[in-house]
C-alpha cells in the first residue's frame, strides 16, 4: 500500500463545458445528471473510482457564470469552496468555442489558489475541432492563465499541465487518469472500493428527475424547475416507490411542465423512470406532481426546502 495514490481532484469550468459527462465516462457508470443545456450539476457530488493502485475522487461542481438570482450565487460559491483543500484541480474548457469572459475569470480565480496544488487544463469537444484549430484554442486559454499570473504581480501558480480530451467519445481519457493518478499524494483510500459516489440513491433520483424536465421542456422553463423528493421506500415486491414533487416559478410555468392532457408530465416521468432503473438495477414505480413556488431561485426558505444550505456565509 505504500505505492498507492489517493487525491481528490475538483473539476471546475463554466456552465455545459461537461464536467458531469466526464465524472460518468471515467467511472464508467451514470452517477451525474447532464443535459445540453447549461446549470445541470446544482450541487457538489463525489464520484469515486478506485483501481488496484489508486483511487481518485472527482469533485464535480456547478459551472461558475455570472448568477442572476440566488440560486445562482449558491452554484458559485459551491464551485470555488470545491478548491478548498483538494490535491489537483481539474480545469474543463469546451475547447470547440472561443474563451469567453467566464473563462478569464474562472483563470483570475484559480490564480488565487495554493500555488502548490497541481492544475490540469482539460481541452474538452476535441472531436468537435479541426486539428489545426486546436493548438491555438489552447493557447488562448493558457493565455488567459499568464495574464491573470502578471495581473497577480507573479504570485500565481505555475503552469497548467495540458490535455485534450472528449468526454463523449472517450478520447485520450485514458491518459487523462494517468495524468491524474501521477499528480496525486500517496496515501491510503479515503472510501470503500466498491463506492462510487458520496450522494445519496434518493438525492440521485432527485437529479434525474430534474434531467428529464432539462431534455423535454422548451427553453424558457428548465431553469425554473426544482425538484424535491417526498417519498422513497421499497416495497414488499421489490419495487421500488418515489414520489416527487417538481417545483416551478409560475402558474404558466406549471400549464407547460403538465402538458395537454398530462402528456409532458409522462414523458418526464417515463424518461426520468428510465434512468432511475437503470442507475439502481430494480423497477421503480414514479408519481410526480406539480407545484407553483413563486420565485423559488431567489428565496432562501424555498431554497433550503429544495435540500440548498443556505448558511449566513452564502448570502
Amino acid at each position: 500500500m505504500n505505492d498507492f495514490r489517493s487525491g481528490f481532484i475538483a473539476i471546475i469550468g463554466r456552465p455545459n463545458v461537461g464536467k458531469s459527462t466526464l465524472v460518468n465516462a471515467l467511472l464508467g457508470q451514470k452517477i451525474a445528471a447532464v443535459s445540453p443545456k447549461p446549470q445541470t450539476t446544482r450541487k457538489r457530488q463525489l464520484g469515486i473510482l478506485t483501481t488496484e493502485s489508486a483511487q481518485l475522487v472527482f469533485v464535480d461542481t456547478p459551472g461558475l457564470h455570472s448568477p442572476r438570482h440566488k440560486l445562482g450565487k449558491f452554484l458559485n460559491q459551491e464551485a470555488e469552496e470545491s478548491l478548498e483543500g483538494v490535491d489537483v484541480i481539474l480545469w474543463l474548457v469546451d475547447v470547440s468555442a472561443r474563451p469567453t469572459e467566464e473563462d478569464k475569470q474562472i483563470a483570475f480565480l484559480l490564480n488565487h489558489t495554493p500555488r502548490r496544488t497541481p492544475l490540469v487544463l482539460a481541452a474538452n469537444k476535441m472531436d468537435l475541432v479541426p486539428a489545426e484549430a486546436l493548438t491555438p484554442r489552447l493557447e488562448a486559454y493558457q493565455a488567459w492563465l499568464r495574464k491573470a499570473r502578471v495581473a497577480t504581480e507573479g504570485s500565481g501558480r505555475n503552469e497548467a499541465h495540458v490535455i485534450s480530451i472528449s468526454a463523449t467519445q472517450n478520447r485520450n481519457l485514458d491518459q487523462l487518469l494517468e495524468l491524474l493518478t501521477s499528480l496525486s499524494p500517496f496515501r491510503p483510500p479515503e472510501f470503500d472500493e466498491e463506492q462510487v459516489t458520496d450522494s445519496y440513491e434518493r438525492d440521485i433520483a432527485a437529479d434525474l428527475i430534474r434531467e428529464a424536465c432539462l431534455h423535454q421542456l422548451r427553453e424558457e422553463v428548465p431553469h425554473g424547475v426544482g425538484v424535491r423528493v417526498d417519498e422513497f421506500t421499497e416495497r414488499q415486491n421489490g419495487m421500488l416507490y418515489i414520489a416527487a414533487t417538481i417545483f416551478v416559478e409560475r402558474n404558466s410555468q406549471k400549464g407547460i411542465v403538465i402538458g395537454e392532457g398530462g402528456k409532458m408530465l409522462k414523458a418526464i416521468g417515463s424518461a426520468a423512470r428510465k434512468e432511475i432503473e437503470e442507475m439502481g438495477g430494480r423497477k421503480v414505480f414514479l408519481e410526480l406532481r406539480v407545484k407553483v413556488l413563486k420565485d423559488w431561485r431567489n428565496d432562501e426558505n424555498a431554497l433550503r426546502r429544495l435540500g440548498y444550505k443556505m448558511d449566513k456565509k452564502r448570502k
